[in-house]
């Protein structure tokens, strides 16, 4: 992956722009934050990440630490890599800006801008399974973000060798719970992912960076994510087998019914949610520890 950190540089000191977010659908690989950080705050630009896809890479300490590389704000969803209820959650870092006066500007206008600009009220029903969430990842979420990576470089490997055009092989197919595949040549984004639905695979389809934006509803590309598989207990081994059920569907040209049917009875064997307290007094040595 090649980013042209100086142009990018060149670019924001001619532009001189008044925000900055760095957000994607497709977090591969962490963005460079660090890289950038003094021409932003040479600008005084807010930095704002959108770590919907990855918050839970972070809190488990697996991804890059956008607050402490550059970003002011972050806003993420509580219900992707961070297995929990559906949330938005929006956290900052005022320390991080020098100007006294900058900082209660962003402050002001991020907090009249959260409430009452955008929200209403806080969804309690939730709020009692977003805290249960938000301790098992203190618990256990370094554990479970370090398997979610191992199991998506695993899988972009298997998936190499039987022959998908997964990007970026050179840097280890991704760093995150995300692989892009280009199956542009086995019948585009679109067939494959319904194929795929149909053996109850879900996977969503994507545009790749060569694609038309006019071609969203049939791209070249799929994306895949392995947080729930590893949830759910998933490990590498089991990697090497969902890349031959995939093949089996978009190379092999297996019908999705047949498929399904090996799908239906892998899954047998993976029913029980990991990295999660149980009866097993998990919660009670959780407490205390803390």
């Amino acid at each position: 992956m090649n980013i042209d950190v100086e142009g990018t540089k060149k670019m924001l000191k001619e532009t001189k722009p008044r925000f900055c977010l760095f957000g994607q659908s497709v977090y591969l690989f962490p963005t460079p934050l660090k890289e950038l950080k003094d021409t932003l705050d040479e600008l005084h630009c807010p930095v704002v990440y959108d770590a919907a896809h990855v918050l839970g890479l972070i809190a488990g300490g697996k991804f890059q630490d956008p607050l402490r590389e550059g970003a002011h704000i972050i806003n993420g969803s509580t219900h992707k890599t961070l297995p929990g209820p559906q949330h938005g959650i929006i956290l900052a870092n005022p320390k991080s800006i020098n100007d006294p006066e900058w900082k209660e500007k962003l402050e002001r206008k991020l907090n009249y801008g959260i409430f009452p600009g955008v929200l209403s009220n806080h969804h309690l029903h939730a709020m009692a399974a977003l805290g249960v969430s938000l301790a098992e990842c203190l618990a256990f979420g370094k554990k479970y973000a370090t398997q979610i990576i191992k199991n998506s470089k695993a899988l972009g490997q298997a998936l190499y060798e039987r022959g998908f055009k997964v990007l970026c092989p050179d840097l280890g197919f991704t760093e995150s719970h995300t692989l892009a595949v280009d199956v542009k040549e086995n019948g585009g984004g679109t067939r494959v992912v319904e194929d795929m639905e149909k053996a109850n695979i879900i996977a969503n389809k994507n545009l790749l960076p060569w694609d038309d934006v006019n071609t969203a509803q049939d791209p070249s590309g799929i994306r895949l994510g392995t947080q729930e598989m590893t949830r759910l207990g998933m490990k590498e081994k089991e990697m090497d087998y969902v890349a031959e059920l995939i093949k089996k569907l978009a190379i092999d040209k297996k019908k999705p019914e047949a498929v399904r049917k090996e799908v239906m009875e892998f899954r047998k064997d993976f029913n029980t949610i990991q990295f999660c307290f149980t009866p097993k007094n998990e919660a009670y040595k959780f407490y205390e520890l803390a």
